[in-house]
């Protein structure tokens, strides 16, 4: 899950592959705005064939807060 979450990240919003880490903040360590969020999140849901509503990405503020709402929508 968290290899498969950073491909996104890398891939789609450009982020350092050293820098993602599970307890990494994706705005103030990963540098991810609200533009980024949005795309970030589109992302995931084609991913992971999952929905992250609006506030939902709200309250992301991690790495695995991403991680944990993936694996939630999963099951």
């Amino acid at each position: 899950m968290f290899e498969e979450i950073k491909k996104v990240l890398v891939d789609a919003i450009n982020v350092d592959e050293e820098e993602i880490k599970p307890e990494a903040k994706l705005n103030d360590d990963l540098g991810i705005d609200s533009l980024a969020a949005v795309e970030l999140a589109l992302e995931l849901e084609n991913e992971f064939d999952i929905r992250i509503e609006d506030e939902e990405l709200a309250k992301l503020e991690t790495v695995q807060d991403v991680m944990d709402i993936i694996e939630a929508k999963k099951k």
